[in-house]
């Protein structure tokens, strides 16, 4: 740790934070609640499935929002998802919890510290760290306002007369917002908005102090922690201010405290960059994140499914590299934000990209954009649930069953591949774009946030005509499949089959011990594919069948020893070789 240390801070100052790191770390002492520390490859596995939610996502009126939620998860996920991702239920002012007032307290809207340790009693969490960033009503904030100590280095006062065109930007407004103080006028930091007051982590007290909380969060729970948007953690003129040197040192620092106090608690970083930059986090593999975010999924995905062709999906599959036994990547489609454009835009040319944006805003959705540093503006996300993206909402000519199988394979896709899948709650169900909510915030990103009442959702699911329970009862299925495939754990091997056509999308899985294959077959087309070639050629042992382990059907090799098959349109067929 003093070795980062001295990286971060230099060797003047280092032996002394280093002292009171220490110290912290004695004071919380062990964290694993008597849990013995697993070998590194075996912290997750194939039964790892991890549900993105808000805690309150589902209400009733006789309960906390998150007795309401722990109820619907036992009824509902119990046995299917093992882990639940509770997207910040601090209290809080903007962005639908991210502007944290109290990093430290429940929001008292959603319930108590109890109710959290009641639902860990149940499922492993993910919680959020929100810490590049603060509310402007925070304690803090307020009191670096009014010039009180220590919070008068805990944010950014910048000279707004400097030159910041060349720091990355992931809004479009402005990086430094005016703020009067008891000192008079000053322009902070704000990347994000001016309610989301970046904090000053040159300042030690800061890292301390956000070190605390982290084995805090531990203490009351958290499997694992997601550090959101922390490739901005550092700040320094004259250069893009993300993904520094003393970030990645930060999040290695941290990973070694929690590798020392709780060696089953895991890192996930959320970096909406390319995959080059985004992989980095995982350091050499052993030493940062254990998980991160896999952004350029997504769209990769979507676009496959809207043009019928896979072959950028298949292509940069292809390229991914194991990176060690105790990193993986974390595999979504979509969560509360939206899909990312950023990552895709050096694999799909503007005209691909632009199709997925006039697609998107043709069936309800909106585009959100960024600055760049030559002044113009770029699309940053596609903001639409899934599951409009890929199938119009005002097109009833196509049958629902169609628009159900074409969204089922993208989530096949994103559960068969190398990683731990994370679902949004919203995926589950199928959801449509929540317009009438838009109309009242006018913020794109609400769309994909519904709020659910609990007895129309029982109702909907208890109905099994309704789309509601067609998605859900097809997902769960798929999910209860892959969680008892050893083929699946997130270290099994995987190759891309290359050589089956652009309509599919051929994964084979192999499982850690070789005592399993299972072949993962997508069709991303709306017409029936054919797939054939001997066993060999898609890396299966020889032996008289593979059974889809979906449908129980059996497929043997014909009389010339080949596997030869038709694949429906948006059909999803799990080849299992014992």
């Amino acid at each position: 740790m003093l070795e980062k240390l001295e990286l971060i801070y230099g060797p003047e100052t280092a032996g002394a934070i280093n002292t009171r790191l220490e110290q912290l770390i004695e004071k919380y002492g062990s964290l694993a609640r008597g849990q013995p520390a697993l070998p590194p490859g075996q912290r997750l596995s194939e039964k790892d499935v991890i549900l993105i939610t808000y805690g309150d996502q589902v209400q009733s009126g006789s309960e906390s929002h998150l007795q309401t939620l722990h109820r619907w998860l036992n009824n509902r996920l119990k046995g299917i998802v093992n882990t639940v991702h509770l997207l910040p239920f601090y209290p809080y002012t903007s962005d639908d919890g991210f502007s944290v007032v109290d990093y430290w307290q429940v929001d008292p809207a959603l319930g108590t510290w109890d109710d959290i340790n009641a639902l860990h009693t149940d499922f492993r969490l993910m919680f959020d760290a929100v810490v590049d960033h603060i509310s402007a009503s925070s304690a803090w904030f307020q009191g670096f306002l009014r010039g009180e100590a220590p919070y008068t280095g805990y944010f950014l006062p910048t000279d707004r007369n400097l030159d910041l065109s060349g720091v990355t930007r992931p809004r479009a407004l402005p990086l430094l917002t005016r703020f009067q103080t008891a000192q008079g006028e000053k322009f902070l930091w704000t990347t994000f908005s001016e309610d989301q007051l970046d904090i000053n982590f040159g300042n030690p007290e800061v890292l301390l102090r956000i070190s605390e909380l982290l084995l805090f969060y531990v203490s009351q729970g958290a499997d694992l922690i997601r550090l959101d948007a922390i490739g901005y953690m550092w700040k320094e003129i004259g250069t893009s201010c993300i993904h520094l040197p003393q970030t990645h040192a930060i999040i290695q620092l941290w990973r070694e405290m929690l590798d020392r106090c709780a060696p089953n608690t895991l890192l996930i970083t959320e970096t909406n960059v390319p995959h080059r930059d985004n992989i980095s986090y995982f350091g050499n593999g052993r030493n940062e994140a254990q998980m991160v975010y896999q952004f350029t999924l997504p769209p990769l995905t979507l676009h496959a499914l809207l043009t019928g062709n896979a072959h950028y999906l298949k292509e940069w599959a292809g390229g991914l590299e194991k990176v060690s036994d105790s990193s993986t990547f974390f595999n979504f489609l979509s969560s509360h934000d939206g899909i990312g454009v950023v990552p895709a835009r050096s694999i799909l040319n503007d005209a691909e990209v632009n199709f997925l944006l006039e697609t998107v805003e043709q069936r309800g959705g909106k585009v959100s954009y960024k600055n760049n540093p030559d002044g113009s503006q770029s699309p940053y996300e596609l903001n639409i649930t899934y599951f409009d993206a890929l199938s119009d909402p005002a097109d009833t000519a196509e049958p629902g069953e169609t628009k159900i199988k074409r969204f089922l394979v993208s989530q096949a896709i994103m559960l068969c591949l190398q990683g731990v899948p994370g679902i949004y709650f919203h995926s589950l169900l199928g959801s449509h774009n929540w317009q009438a909510g838009f109309e009242q915030t006018r913020r794109n990103r609400t769309l994909n946030r519904e709020k659910l009442d609990y007895e129309r959702l029982e109702n909907a699911l208890s109905d099994p005509t309704s789309h509601t329970a067609q998605v859900f009862s097809s997902y769960t299925e798929l999910i209860r499949q892959r969680i008892a495939r050893p083929a699946f754990h997130p270290n099994a091997g995987q190759e891309i089959i290359q050589r089956t056509g652009d309509a599919l999308l051929v994964i084979l899985r192999t499982a850690v011990n070789g005592q399993e294959q299972l072949l993962a077959v997508n069709n991303v087309s709306s017409k029936p594919q054919t797939l054939r070639g001997k066993f060999e050629e898609f890396g299966l042992s020889p032996q008289r069948g593979l059974t889809d382990v979906l449908s129980g059907q059996v497929y043997s090799p014909d009389e010339n020893g080949q596997l030869n098959l038709t694949v429906g349109p948006y059909q999803v067929l799990w080849l299992l070789n014992r």
